[in-house]
């Protein structure tokens, strides 16, 4: 790197200056108080751990997102976090050990080895909360129901959920007697919606012409809440789970249509996000125009099995930074600045501790400093006229 490169940051690294660093902590301090208002406590889980603990439960695309590294302490490999989602899991399995619900709620920097789609960051604010202790439907909505108050608060309008399950692709692929390597590449089809290739895949299988026309279908079924009708006529047949599973998405849109009628749901039978790594209902939220999503989230139960203490769990996450680039709304904090003089007159300190008790920001001149007031974004002064310290305009 050259004398004139090192003020460069890693691709996909950046930072944030004023004024919006200030806007960044308005919106995390108000999305914090919300979750406080609904009963969710706050952690600060380490930004470094052992890397088993880190990708317990957590799949292959987490463990591609990780930067990894090694303990000059222990020896042991220690990984950065890509996800916080884990260690609130770890945090309710080890720590709380509760039997009632456990509500959680997080911000802070996770740090991925490569960016989400095209010029994406690879240091997102992730924040988040999750729900530990309850298998109903009811603990789905309240996420579901949160992300979108949480959404509305920083003023992202026009969302749209995409709702799905994974256990219906899971028990469909289990019924048929798909082996490993043949539902991940069924998988990867149903992502694309790429008919023909589904075709293929399912006719090099083992499974019976029931078998291969229900997992087919599920490219085809999306739709409105009208779609979960729809695949309970075709996917008759299907075993118990798989009914199980249309009815869990069907209490939770009728639920969602009384707690938040005004938003847009769409179903889609293939949509497998994190598929790895949830068990039930999943959900991701667009906006237009953007085509990564927003948000994400679901339900991901017993990952917390391995550390002693298998819970149900929902729960979602999102960017901070992505929701600022998306909002409109002026987080009401002032840039404009009052510079008093390089003087310690007793009247002038509390003159200058009063306006800042009032919430105006004042700095003070220092003695042979370079620049005017306006170079310091100073739009008045403090100036003493007839023996008082008043403010005026530079």
């Amino acid at each position: 790197m050259s004398e004139t490169d090192k003020w460069l940051l890693p691709e996909g690294i950046e930072e944030v200056l004023p004024p919006d660093a200030w806007r960044l902590e308005c919106a995390r301090r108000e999305l914090l108080d919300l979750f406080k208002s609904w009963g969710y406590e706050l952690i600060m889980p380490p930004f470094i751990e052992y890397l088993e603990s880190l990708l317990t439960g957590t799949g292959n695309d987490l463990d591609l997102q990780t930067f990894k590294l090694t303990d000059q302490l222990t020896g042991r490999m220690l990984g950065v976090r890509a996800d916080m989602t884990p260690q609130a899991a770890r945090i309710d399995a080890h720590a709380h050990r509760r039997e009632a619900p456990t509500r959680l709620c997080y911000m802070g920097t996770v740090l991925h080895t490569r960016p989400d789609g095209f010029a994406g960051s690879r240091s997102p604010l992730q924040v988040g909360a999750e729900l530990f202790g309850h298998a109903g439907f009811e603990s789905d909505v309240e996420i579901l129901t949160l992300v979108l108050e949480s959404l509305g608060r920083m003023q992202v309008s026009n969302v749209h959920v995409d709702l799905g399950h994974v256990g219906i692709f899971r028990s469909l692929a289990t019924e048929a007697g798909l082996d490993a390597r043949q539902e991940t590449a069924l998988f990867d089809a149903l992502q694309r919606k790429a008919v023909t290739e589904i075709s293929a895949i399912l006719d090099a299988s083992n499974a019976n012409g029931k078998q291969r026309d229900r997992l087919a279908v599920l490219a085809e079924l999306n739709g409105g809440q009208e779609v979960l009708e729809t695949a309970r006529a075709r996917l008759a047949g299907a075993g118990e789970e798989v009914m199980a599973a249309l009815d869990n998405l069907n209490d939770i849109a009728t639920a969602m249509q009384q707690r938040a009628g005004n938003t847009q749901m769409f179903f889609d039978l293939a949509e497998l996000r994190g598929y790895r790594f949830h068990t039930g209902m999943v959900f991701a939220i667009f906006v237009p125009g953007r085509g990564q999503e927003i948000a994400r989230g679901g339900r991901y139960d017993a990952i917390g099995q391995v550390f002693g203490r298998s819970r149900a769990a929902t729960g979602f996450s999102m960017d901070l930074k992505t929701l600022m680039d998306l909002s409109p709304r002026d987080p009401g904090v002032s840039t404009d600045t009052i510079l008093a003089p390089a003087d310690l007159d007793p009247e002038l300190l509390a003159a200058v501790s009063r306006l800042r008790d009032d919430g105006e920001r004042v700095v003070f001149e220092l003695p042979g400093q370079k620049g005017d007031a306006a170079e310091q974004r100073c739009s008045r002064v403090l100036k003493k006229q007839n023996g008082s310290w008043v403010v005026d305009s530079v």
